[in-house]
């Protein structure tokens, strides 16, 4: 297991809403308060001395409760990973453009993000038009300017997945430096991907991808839900998955069951687990936590919108000898983590 992770009170949260930043919305040619209601669920990447982060903001237009409102993808930047200076406009959002159709009211939501072997990057996010969550596939140079090339298994199996609910796609990377590259393995890209069930899928070039099936077309599910335990009422995809010399190791989402979830925890709080699956095939899981390595014990992650409580985790960077662990708050802030010291083995 990577940590263990230690919450640095002086630093935390690391991003809280924001009611001053506004941007025209090219949707509607509206000026909106793009980031008043929240800023939660980041995804982050080391770049030189810098961490960016791309976070999930909501406006305010009134709206009440979780996935009424309108998600923007905001940037903010870091020296040290725990004190941020955001911009001012989202550097991904919906627009009048091929993706509307998909994107428009609810937004984009919950990014992942990787960078590839040519120094470009691969950002996976939800689509939400407030009817159907589809993973979605957008590409950089900047991490400013994006590119977005749609749903990401639009093209798979003749089009049979595009109404699927699809969300939370981490893919396989390995640790290059302080980067996270993504990386394949048997001559393929892999993503651990969904909810309530984690998926899995495959790509030759990381913007098309392919779910996992047998011959029957069941798509496989590489890790469940079990009774009694922290994870005992949905698992789903966190950070991009870590290929090491002992296996891959992913970092996951979980909820609490309110009728045969753990003793302890209470219903439905989201907490973090970690799973390791077989470095030669990413299919087969090895070994996962029976206790959460990460869970609400703040106030600002017990109250906000989501108030049974989250500890979301979504990114996760390397710096020299330590971990930054970042991770959406009660789907209301963004907070930070930081593992101990590896020390050398001797």
């Amino acid at each position: 297991m990577l940590g263990p992770f230690e919450k640095p009170r002086d630093a935390n949260p690391v991003l809280v809403p924001r009611a001053t930043s506004t941007f025209r919305s090219p949707v509607n040619d509206s000026t909106v308060r793009w980031e008043e209601h929240a800023t939660f669920n980041p995804a982050a990447i080391g770049r030189g001395n810098r961490i960016v982060m791309l976070y999930r903001a909501e406006d305010d237009p009134g709206a009440r409760g979780i996935g009424h409102h309108t998600s923007r993808l905001g940037l903010a930047e870091s020296t040290d990973g725990l004190h941020f200076t955001r911009r001012d406009a989202p550097v991904l959002y919906p627009d009048r453009d091929a993706q509307a159709k998909y994107e428009v009211p609810g937004g984009v939501e919950d990014p992942r993000l990787v960078e590839t072997e040519d120094g470009s990057y691969v950002l996976t996010y939800t689509q939400w038009n407030r009817d159907v969550p589809r993973l979605a596939v957008a590409t950089s140079r900047d991490l400013i300017t994006w590119t977005k090339h749609g749903p990401a298994f639009a093209a798979a199996a003749k089009g049979k997945y595009l109404a699927m609910e699809t969300k939370s796609g981490a893919i396989l990377t390995r640790r290059v430096g302080d980067r996270l590259v993504a990386t394949r393995v048997r001559g393929k890209y892999w993503m651990y991907f969904n909810v309530p069930d984690i998926l899995i899928a495959t790509s030759d070039d990381l913007i098309h991808w392919t779910p996992l099936a047998d011959g029957d077309g069941k798509l496989a599910k590489v890790l469940s839900a079990r009774p009694g335990y922290f994870d005992s009422w949905l698992v789903e995809a966190g950070p991009p998955a870590i290929l090491t010399d002992r296996g891959i190791v992913l970092l996951y989402n979980a909820g609490n069951s309110a009728e045969f979830g753990a003793p302890g925890l209470p219903p439905r709080v989201y907490t973090g687990g970690q799973a390791l699956f077989d470095r030669d095939n990413p299919v087969k899981l090895l070994d996962r936590s029976d206790a959460p390595f990460i869970r609400p014990t703040e106030p600002y992650e017990r109250t906000g919108q989501y108030a049974q409580g989250t500890t979301f985790v979504e990114a996760l960077v390397p710096r020299g000898d330590r971990w930054l662990l970042y991770y959406g708050m009660a789907d209301s802030r963004v907070g930070v983590a930081v593992s101990r010291p590896t020390r050398a083995r001797r």
